[in-house]
């Protein structure tokens, strides 16, 4: 695997928090059905139980350059690969706080992700919003960059549907689920 796409230049730029997903803390999850690399369609807000689902804008493509020559500039655009194998690196450690399912999220096809699954060995299922209908439905943050829309970096904590707590901006993201980790194992011990 290219150290490129797993490690992160030490001036990345910060991502500053623009309010652009403060209206997503409480709120029902539209029920619009995703596409899953296990090859399942998924509804964020039809699951029962406690999810953490983590979008991202797109993870990098070995041997092949960023989506745009100013890639590492932008804030919040770099590091999607990280903010994975972090997720799975701590993915035992979600299940024993009370998670009952994790997934990644991004515009990307299913058919990409599903190689990312099998490159970076996720013990989970990521789920291609390609055609942004949650994402709209949902008025998630994005951005433009070399012609597409992206999702914005963010980490949704899910209670059957329900936003109750939100991550955003992320940064850095290699610590993404940590994070969360942190933040559930407080909540157990309060």
């Amino acid at each position: 695997m290219s150290a490129s796409l797993t490690s992160l230049p030490d001036d990345l730029p910060v991502p500053a928090d623009d309010g652009a997903a403060a209206h997503l803390l409480g709120a029902r999850l539209p029920d619009v059905a995703l596409r899953a690399t296990d090859g399942s369609t998924v509804s964020l807000a039809k699951l029962k139980g406690r999810t953490v689902a983590y979008a991202y804008p797109r993870t990098g493509e070995p041997d092949k350059p960023a989506l745009t020559p100013d890639w590492d500039a932008i804030p919040g655009a770099r590091g999607c690969t990280p903010q994975s194998c972090d997720f799975r690196d701590h993915f035992d450690e979600l299940k024993g706080l009370g998670v009952d399912h994790v997934y990644g999220l991004s515009t990307q096809t299913r058919e990409y992700q599903t190689e990312a699954v099998t490159r970076l060995h996720l013990p989970f299922a990521l789920l291609s919003d390609a055609h942004r209908a949650l994402a709209m439905a949902a008025r998630l943050p994005t951005f433009e960059a070399g012609g597409e829309t992206l999702l914005k970096r963010l980490t949704l904590v899910i209670d059957d549907g329900v936003v109750t707590h939100l991550f955003y901006p992320v940064f850095p993201p290699d610590q993404s689920a940590r994070q969360v980790v942190a933040w559930l194992d407080a909540g157990r011990r309060a």
